[in-house]
């Protein structure tokens, strides 16, 4: 779609005062999917030149936000750690055309705070960390558990940038259990859970997104009851935070939310965290 409100695109290498209706562009997937009557100058992190994904010196893993979902498939495909399976899965979580992929970023999905956002899952589930910017380059970090505050909703300030998500080199060691459920064959997710199960200590974390308005991340120091897990979600998701869309209803969601994890749990618990 045609952004007729714009008048300018400046080159994101060359810093100048952030103003209103301006917008960082990363893949554009969003951006140009509808009408933006509210902006009038795009600033183009394309040319950046930023690494989309690297291992950094203490065993984390850091993804740019204009990573691409196709670089980050192939950097998973490759990528020599237990969680690598992760990484491919969320990425095919998208359902999209070779096309979205080669340009949607992970920084754009986790911006855009969509519940059914799968960067959002890999990153929440991973004890991902966001790397602010502020337009003086003063940084922030922010989990990602609380960077996402709800439908569309993050904790990014006026002309923040978010420039990067690191993942530890310990949750990268965890091994990881998917599950996703859809309305439709080829339907958004309407509910994913992601659990990890640390194999030092045995602790277990289960990640709930797509049916939450924002992602819920539960841990237990030792894998938990039916019982317990079933309690720990109930309690941790309000009423009103299940989300409710033409994707599933509140009810629906709720009920493959608790379904999926009962799987999960049993699927972590099969090898006796070997």
């Amino acid at each position: 779609m045609d952004l007729n409100t714009v008048t300018e695109i400046r080159d994101a290498r060359h810093p100048e005062p952030w103003r209103a209706g301006d917008a960082w562009l990363g893949g554009g997937t969003y951006l140009f999917s509808e009408p933006q009557p509210q902006l009038r100058r795009l600033v183009d992190l394309s040319r950046t030149g930023w690494v989309p994904a690297r291992v950094l010196d203490d065993g984390s893993l850091e993804i740019a936000a204009t990573c691409t979902i196709a670089q980050l498939s192939r950097f998973g495909q490759a990528f020599d750690a237990r969680s690598a399976p992760l990484f491919e899965q969320c990425c095919r979580a998208f359902l999209a055309s070779f096309k979205i992929w080669n340009m949607a970023t992970v920084g754009g999905n986790l911006c855009n705070a969509l519940p059914a956002g799968p960067m959002i899952s890999l990153t929440a589930a991973l004890d991902g960390v966001c790397l602010l910017l502020a337009q003086d380059g003063t940084p922030r970090r922010v989990p990602v558990t609380d960077f996402v505050t709800g439908a569309g909703r993050k904790d990014l300030a006026e002309g923040e940038l978010l420039r990067s998500v690191t993942l530890p080199g310990r949750a990268l060691g965890s091994r990881t259990a998917f599950r996703q459920a859809s309305l439709y064959g080829l339907g958004r997710s309407g509910v994913l859970v992601i659990g990890t199960l640390d194999p030092r200590d045995r602790s277990v974390a289960v990640t709930v997104t797509a049916s939450t308005v924002r992602p819920v991340r539960l841990r237990f120091p030792l894998p938990p009851s039916a019982a317990d897990l079933s309690a720990a979600i109930t309690s941790a998701v309000a009423e009103d935070e299940w989300f409710d869309d033409i994707h599933g209803l509140p009810r629906w969601r709720r009920h493959m939310t608790l379904r999926l994890a009962e799987e999960i749990r049993t699927e972590l618990g099969e090898d006796g965290g070997r």
